[in-house]
């Protein structure tokens, strides 16, 4: 059974391993990470995702990277590390995903997320539109 738990130095290296390995991943500076709600997904010991968000002002969050190893995919880690992070708080949630990458628009859809807007070349490596979508908890 996969385990969520609030994020660590020590699995920093882990975590950027992780997001490396993920062409589809935002590329943040995992460092970072620990600055803001940072949760990891374990399993037999070994970190198979994690998910990064922040508060940007009252009542709005924003999802900054998600992502899970391949071969844990379609086995509910992703399901589970959002919806730690979204039972945690009352409010609007956006995040941005890849134009490109309609397995996670539809993943966030069935989580009720909405396709907001798109803002144009917001991803680097490479160029990419970036759909904006939001989730309301209440």
């Amino acid at each position: 059974m996969t385990a969520i738990r609030r994020g660590r130095a020590g699995d920093l290296d882990a975590v950027a391993a992780i997001q490396e390995a993920i062409p589809s991943a935002a590329r943040w500076n995992v460092a970072d990470y620990l600055e803001h709600d940072f949760q990891v997904a374990v399993e037999e010991n070994r970190i198979v995702g994690f998910v990064v968000a922040r508060t940007v002002a009252a009542g709005e969050r924003e999802i900054l990277n998600l992502a899970v190893v391949p071969d844990f995919r379609r086995k509910g880690v992703a399901r589970a590390l959002l919806d730690s992070t979204l039972r945690a708080f009352r409010g609007d949630v956006f995040l941005e995903v890849r134009e490109s990458n309609g397995v996670a628009q539809e993943f966030y859809k069935s989580l009720g997320f909405k396709a907001l807007s798109k803002r144009l070349g917001y991803y680097e490596s490479p160029l990419e539109t970036a759909i904006v979508m939001k989730f309301h908890s209440c």
